[in-house]
């Protein structure tokens, strides 16, 4: 049986795909910093990496705690049916945010980095009280 993905699980799909590509941008990043053989490497010792690619990993691992409580928020609209047009809005908000916080994470956007990271999270706690009630 094929369905098509609803809007929440589509925004989901693309947030897993924008992750990959962060942790790419993150580790040519730190190639350009250390090199591929060190990034290849058992990474045993830190070495010095540019104000750039600290960021960019710090955003990476941003993505990784907000993407848990979206997840879960997707999870929830999608297993008790109470996805519709609210949770799709916000799912999309959710996408949007998280494209956004890239660069203003790399370039250090102060404190748009910062807003844009709440609107994302707001989006994501509306999409769970949904599920809830």
């Amino acid at each position: 049986m094929s369905v098509a993905p609803t809007a929440e699980l589509a925004a989901l799909g693309l947030a897993a795909i924008l992750q990959a590509g962060q942790i790419a941008l993150a580790g040519w990043s730190m190639n350009r910093d250390v090199g591929p053989r060190w990034n290849a490497g058992p990474r045993d010792s830190e070495p010095e990496l540019s104000p750039l690619t600290g960021r960019l990993r710090r955003a990476v691992a941003n993505h990784f705690e907000a993407l848990a409580f979206f997840t879960i928020a997707v999870v929830m609209v999608q297993l008790t049916g109470s996805n519709g047009t609210l949770t799709a809005i916000c799912a999309w908000i959710y996408l949007l945010a998280r494209m956004v916080y890239v660069p203003a994470y790399a370039f250090g956007w102060s404190p748009g980095r910062s807003i844009v990271f709440g609107v994302g999270f707001v989006a994501t706690m509306v999409m769970i009280v949904a599920g809830l009630f």
